[in-house]
């Protein structure tokens, strides 16, 4: 399990955030996600399904709102500093 720490970031911002830390990661490991956007629990979903990585949920009994994504082993390319476009 890998923690990202994505504080108050917005959803561009984490979403670059995220794509930088996740191409770093083994396939099948569980990235934590923390995040207090209130539209993370669209975005990630969303992006998940963009680029192939699994969106396992909202971890329960975290302090803050924290959500885990599964690494995929051969993601769909997106946009360095647009996560949200295919590249």
């Amino acid at each position: 399990m890998w923690h990202v720490d994505g504080g108050d970031l917005g959803c561009a911002r984490l979403l670059i955030h995220l794509r930088r830390h996740v191409a770093t990661l083994e396939p099948g490991t569980v990235v934590h996600l923390t995040s207090t956007d209130p539209v993370a629990p669209i975005d990630l979903p969303a992006w998940c399904r963009l680029t192939g990585h699994v969106y396992l949920g909202l971890v329960d009994l975290a302090e803050r709102p924290t959500y885990a994504i599964e690494v995929a082993a051969a993601p769909t390319p997106t946009d360095p500093d647009r996560p949200w476009h295919r590249a």
